[in-house]
């Protein structure tokens, strides 16, 4: 569906090979924008769906690199800006649950530094890097940024505290992001409840109906719902900033 004349944008997306990522850069594409899709070097899934998407007509690029890399992530967003010409939307979507299967707040064991470290340098410092990246091009079109954050973040129980405290440092670190680049750059998150994507944590049958029986809309959320939400929020939503929107049917109201 066709929301936003986008002719003459350009976007980058993080994480962009699936899920969420994936949803918001194909609707930013069929809106009209040229998008950068950021994915990991050796994921095969990122180039794949560059085809899929110039398949159709729309102008897409492959911009892979690790945004938990604190030399690669800057890398990756310089050369996306040079070969898009410009930029104006930046979404801020790679992350990582950092283990396959959810672990409690009682299982204090489970938690490792090695964990902490990855969702740590993927899900809060890679969102600053590849936003500090991207200031520059970004202030010059008078662009916006959007992050992904998670009802995680906002003190529900998600696949780990050490996941929890890296999406609460998202909510924090949006709402500094927006002071620093006011007024040229608008910067707000998403906080999505339970999402229905190749995601790399394996949530339970019973964890799956839970979630949707919760919720008030009774139903879980698809990528596309995230999507349409931040795409609102980077090509819309002019007087919003600073701010994180919780996307999940009712989840946490319920």
């Amino acid at each position: 569906m066709i929301r936003y004349d986008l002719t003459g944008k350009a976007a980058l997306v993080t994480g962009a090979a699936s899920g969420i990522g994936l949803a918001l850069a194909t609707q930013l594409a069929r809106n009209g924008a040229k998008v950068a899709i950021n994915h990991l070097a050796d994921d095969p899934r990122g180039p794949e769906q560059v085809e899929k998407l110039r398949a159709e007509g729309l102008e897409v690029i492959s911009a892979p690199g690790n945004v938990g890399d604190a030399a690669d992530a800057p890398r990756m967003v310089e050369q996306a800006v040079q070969e898009l010409g410009r930029l104006d939307y930046l979404a801020n979507n790679a992350g990582t649950p950092g283990t396959r299967t959810s672990i409690p707040p009682a299982e204090l064991d489970r938690i490792t530094e090695e964990l902490w470290n990855d969702v740590v340098q993927v899900n809060l410092v890679g969102v600053f890097r590849c936003t500090k990246a991207a200031a520059p091009a970004l202030r010059a079109a008078k662009g916006a940024v959007v992050n992904t954050a998670s009802i995680a973040g906002l003190g529900h129980v998600g696949s780990s505290m050490a996941y929890g405290a890296t999406k609460a440092g998202v909510v924090s670190l949006t709402r500094n992001l927006a002071r620093a680049l006011a007024p040229e750059v608008r910067v707000n998150a998403v906080a999505p409840g339970a999402v229905d994507s190749a995601w790399a944590i394996e949530w339970t049958n019973e964890q799956r109906s839970g979630s949707i029986e919760k919720a008030l809309l009774k139903r879980r959320c698809t990528p596309d719902d995230l999507a349409e939400v931040m795409l609102f929020l980077l090509a819309g939503a002019a007087m919003v900033t600073g701010q994180t929107v919780t996307v999940d049917g009712g989840l946490t109201l319920g």
